[in-house]
């Protein structure tokens, strides 16, 4: 039975889009997302997604947690907590969305970030657990001199116009500092 499952998970992975699967699993989703994994919990039917969300790989939403460690006192115990995504957001990858999690419009929430609380409307938020970062505003801003303007590109041509731009275009990191060593030289 267990073999039989996994072809039929196979075979709908084959047919259907990750929308499409997200939908069938009982995801309430609006207009125009992009969504690239399929760990929806399991109970895909507390989540909502607004319209023109991008949810990229490994990202895991959570509707519930906890009981095992207490159903020895109380047997028949569950809670849950809907998850509720709004508009315009992009959620990084390995982001973990937890129960009673509310995303406001216009977020986006960092790679790799544990979100435990609900978010406000046009902000950025990242880390673990997360936290605000700066406003949407503040990212564009700070952001804008990276625009490329490639976003509808056919793939061969993005590849040859990004390859030929100068690095000024690209987004550089701060080098870390070593606050080890600060310490050490403030004794």
């Amino acid at each position: 039975m267990l073999i039989l499952h996994k072809i039929s998970l196979l075979i709908e992975r084959l047919l259907f889009s990750p929308e499409t699967r997200a939908k069938r699993a009982g995801v309430i989703m609006g207009k125009e997302n992009f969504i690239a994994g399929d760990f929806w919990s399991s109970e895909p039917y507390l989540i909502t997604i607004g319209n023109h969300c991008q949810i990229t790989r490994d990202v895991k939403f959570f509707t519930h947690g906890g009981g095992g460690a207490i159903r020895r006192q109380y047997p028949n115990f569950d809670c849950f907590g809907k998850i509720t995504i709004g508009d315009y957001v992009y959620i990084g990858n390995n982001a973990m969305i937890m129960p009673g999690v509310s995303v406001g419009n216009n977020v986006i929430i960092g790679a790799g970030s544990v979100v435990t609380k609900s978010v406000p409307s046009n902000v950025v938020i990242g880390g673990n657990p997360a936290k605000i970062l700066c406003k949407i505003e503040d990212y564009i801003q700070k952001n804008m001199k990276y625009n490329t303007e490639s976003k509808n590109m056919a793939v061969t041509k993005k590849k040859m116009f990004l390859l030929s731009l100068s690095d000024s275009f690209f987004i550089k990191k701060k080098l870390m500092e070593d606050s080890l060593c600060k310490n050490e030289e403030g004794k």
